[in-house]
């Protein structure tokens, strides 16, 4: 049993390293050559697992494998047109200038209902509606709504927009991100000070601190502090 704990750790700590080195991606937007190399991956962690027979080295040896050649073809892809379309696949236009393409359709075993379904998820009930319609490689099909279609931007509409940042967390539970407020061009005493004017003299008793795209300070403190349970400030 201790044996069997013993190689599904290191099983796992492997598969994450590789995960990892293979970089960040949600299933459904993975290229073919990526899934299948996950497929492999998973099946080779498990058999050393469920085979003690089976030398974990000789698992480990062939994960790694699989994965110096996904580096090595993912490189390769970007250096050659052939051997990228060849692995990940090519766009296909369905509907060009609000025409079907009903031959393309065809080559991807579409059927009209598919795609319409496929409009109604991304919003766009009629394809009349619809200038462009391409399905891309992942099997995510992107829509470019006719001009008169598409929704009112306020750039369109000339209303001014302040500049905005990207909402990040200082304090989660007692814990400081430092990076987060280096980014922000703060440092502790700053904060330390936003945190003073509502009686919070350390990290420990902040649940959750952060900055708002409208350059907000929210903090959450873990008990209710005389001044309220939360403080906006502006940065």
């Amino acid at each position: 049993m201790l044996i069997i704990v013993i190689r599904t750790m290191i099983l796992y700590f492997t598969v994450l390293f590789v995960m990892r080195v293979m970089g960040k991606a949600e299933l459904s937007k993975l290229d073919p050559f990526e899934i299948i190399i996950l497929f492999m991956i998973a099946e080779l962690a498990a058999i050393p697992i469920e085979s003690i027979d089976v030398p974990i080295f000789s698992g480990i040896a062939a994960i790694i494998t699989l994965l110096l050649l996904e580096v090595l073809l993912s490189f390769l892809s970007t250096k050659s047109g052939r051997i990228d379309a060849f692995l990940k696949g090519k766009p296909s236009i369905l509907i060009h200038r609000g025409n079907i393409n009903k031959q393309e359709l065809k080559n991807q075993r579409m059927t009209i209902n598919d795609l319409m379904e496929q409009l109604r998820i991304k919003n766009y009930p009629s394809a009349a509606d619809v200038d462009y319609a391409v399905l891309e490689a992942n099997g995510e099909l992107s829509v470019i709504p006719k001009p008169e279609k598409a929704p009112l931007t306020r750039e369109d509409m000339n209303i001014p927009v302040s500049s905005e940042i990207m909402p990040m967390v200082l304090i989660s539970d007692g814990n400081l991100y430092k990076r987060n407020l280096a980014l922000l061009g703060k440092d502790e005493s700053y904060l330390k000070k936003e945190l003073s004017k509502i009686k919070i003299t350390d990290y420990s008793q902040v649940f959750l601190c952060f900055f708002d795209e409208k350059r907000k300070l929210h903090i959450y403190p873990k008990e209710k502090c005389k001044n309220g349970m939360q403080r906006e400030v502006g940065i």
